[in-house]
């Protein structure tokens, strides 16, 4: 769907004075932007693959259709983080390479392999208990063996690492597994100069020689998320793993963003006011009246609330548009609801309230809802509850 299209789509939604006509609270979600960023992502790759991560329902957007859409934009692979997630893509009747991450002992694995669902290893027990599984579907499973080059999350630390390495590739001459890839992390790749980066790519590259001389020979070298795919070429190795790119949203900082493409925004998140009144001067407004009016004034309530992923810490500061306007969350956000002041502007139950979008009507970015709220734009989306209806444009 073109821009204008869409922007039809959301203001016939939001005809005045008609609440029928105007989903109680709604993310719209532009498949089309997704698509588009991985196709700019892809540019920037220097050649590398890209694997389109696709963890926590697509970061809010909806897992499947932010896997097709990734895929329309040329993704070569795609990851999930926990293997619930993967299951999901494949029933789905996407067959696409797929890879997941983040499993305990006893985690289906054995579904996995039959699935065709890249596992990674961590540790001697885990890429035993894997290799098992593989013999209980008479297949051998795909692995990616991680690395731990000094995030302290998941993997083999670097003294651990040889002995992995050997089990690996001894399983694998056994025919029981096959080592497709080794990767890691980095820990501040969003922070440009930073000297945690070239540190860890050192121990990847120690890693890397280190699995060569034991006989690994991995297609699949990969440590780039969405920071270093966009900042860091050197760290793009033969895949990179974007995450929060191919939803609209750049995690570098503002000045290090200029050599990088523009990435469009894929949510739109709105709601309807469902009531308005008059209020005189001195009311105090929400739980604890931390705020009251300073002069009468017309409030408009809105039905998101922080069960919704508006969070709380964004009381008094969250910023909305509403028309042409531009207001502030008034007083505390409440589970289901919050106020707006809007003056004496003209505003009725029924119009539309944006709390962010690519700002086609000039409504906040998701960055500025995550300043309001003291964090950041992933925890924003990916807090974005499922009493908001998901509607595909």
């Amino acid at each position: 769907m073109n821009q204008a299209n869409m922007d039809k789509t959301i203001s016939d939604a939001g005809a005045r004075g008609n609440a029928g006509s105007v989903p109680q609270r709604a993310a719209y979600i532009e498949t089309a932007a997704i698509t588009a960023n991985v196709r700019a992502l892809r540019r920037v790759a220097s050649g590398a693959k890209l694997l389109a991560v696709l963890k926590a329902d697509g970061y809010g957007h909806g897992i499947v259709p932010a896997a097709r859409a990734a895929l329309d934009g040329g993704a070569d692979y795609l990851g999930t983080a926990v293997l619930e997630e993967a299951f999901a893509v494949r029933e789905a009747g996407i067959e696409a390479p797929l890879f997941s991450w983040l499993s305990a002992p006893g985690a289906p694995y054995a579904r996995a392999v039959e699935a065709d669902i890249e596992l990674a290893a961590y540790s001697l027990g885990q890429l035993h208990e894997i290799a098992d599984a593989g013999n209980l579907v008479s297949a051998a499973p795909r692995i990616h063996l991680k690395i731990d080059t000094g995030m302290w999350r998941g993997g083999a630390t670097i003294a651990d690492w040889p002995e992995l390495c050997a089990a690996a590739r001894e399983l694998e001459v056994a025919g029981r597994i096959k080592v497709v890839g080794i990767w890691s992390h980095l820990a501040c790749a969003d922070e440009p100069g930073h000297a945690s980066v070239a540190a860890q790519l050192a121990v990847f590259e120690s890693a890397l020689s280190i699995a060569r001389s034991l006989g690994l020979e991995p297609e699949l070298r990969h440590i780039a998320n969405s920071a270093a795919t966009l900042g860091n070429p050197e760290a793009h190795y033969d895949m990179v793993r974007p995450g929060i790119a191919i939803y609209g949203v750049n995690p570098l900082p503002q000045e290090a963003r200029e050599t990088c493409p523009r990435l469009r925004p894929a949510m739109t998140l709105a709601a309807a006011v469902v009531q308005t009144k008059r209020a005189p001067a001195g009311a105090g407004i929400s739980y604890g009246h931390t705020e009251s009016t300073s002069k009468e004034t017309t409030l408009a309530v809105v039905p998101l609330g922080y069960a919704d992923g508006v969070f709380r810490s964004a009381s008094s500061v969250g910023p909305v548009q509403v028309g042409e306007g531009r207001y502030r969350v008034l007083g505390r956000v409440c589970m289901d609801q919050f106020v707006v002041d809007v003056g004496d502007d003209d505003v009725v139950a029924g119009d539309q309230v944006l709390l962010f979008g690519p700002g086609d009507s000039k409504e906040p970015h998701v960055e500025a809802w995550a300043a309001a709220a003291g964090t950041i734009p992933y925890e924003v989306l990916t807090g974005v509850g499922s009493r908001v209806q998901r509607i595909y444009l």
